[in-house]
Formats: structure tokens, sequence, C-alpha cells
């Protein structure tokens, strides 16, 4: 079984969605293993979203990221990443197919309500920044 790690973003946890979101995910065969509600400090954050250090978005990305609480899950069952990005859609929810997180949930290409791991190995990284072994079953 794969593992994934989702986060419910700022936007979609002061709408109020988040169990809609958890729906989709366990409506598609996907086990939550992990789960936790939090608030990123700014160093969480950069230290996250270091990958994009020197993009132009990474300021407003840590702003935004930081601005309220967040829901980290870890996702688990057959193909979660692929799984878990399809249910997202596209990352700008405009562009997001009908029925998808982003498309039914999101404002925006920066206030767009989840992030998924993008493949096996940073999925393994990102699990390990938010969770011990141990708070995983």
């Amino acid at each position: 079984m794969e593992q994934t790690l989702s986060i419910i973003k700022p936007d979609a946890v002061k709408k109020n969605v988040i169990g809609k979101i958890i729906d989709r995910f366990e409506s598609n065969n996907l086990k939550i293993a992990a789960m936790k509600k939090i608030e990123l400090s700014k160093k969480d954050a950069e230290s996250f979203y270091a990958v994009h250090a020197e993009r132009p978005f990474f300021n407003a990305l840590v702003e935004f990221m930081t601005s309220g609480a967040v829901v980290v899950m870890v996702l688990e069952g057959e193909n979660a990443v692929l799984k878990n990005r399809e249910l997202m859609g596209a990352t700008n929810p405009k562009e997001a197919e009908k029925g998808t997180i982003r498309a039914d949930f999101a404002k925006d290409i920066d206030a767009n309500a989840v992030h998924g791991s993008d493949s096996l190995e940073n999925a393994k990284i990102e699990i390990d920044f938010f969770f011990a072994n141990r708070e995983i079953s």
C-alpha cells in the first residue's frame, strides 16, 4: 500500500469543509492512517516549502500557509499518490476538472484548498516532516 501526504490548507479549513474533503478521500478508497490539525510556524512553512525558496511566490506561500490552521493527513491506499492528485485536480482551480476538490472548494491558484505529495519519494519526506512513525496506523 502506498502512502501520501495531504494538507487541507487554511482557506479550506476556514470555509469549514474539512469533512467534505475527507469524505472525498474515504469515498475513493484512501484510508486516513494519521491526521492532525495544526498551525504552522513561519519556520515550519519555510522548511516544508524550501524547494520553492527561490521562486517568486515563496513568501506569499509561507504567509498563506501560516494564516490559519491546516489539517495534515497520511492517506494510504493503492496508488495513493496518483489517486490523491486526481482527486485534488489541477493546481489552478480554474483549470481543475469539475468534481475535483480544487474545482469545488478552492478560490484561486494561491488559495487552492489542498496540497498533496507529487511522488512516492516526496511523500516519504513530507510524511516524515509532520509525523512520527508511532502516529501512523
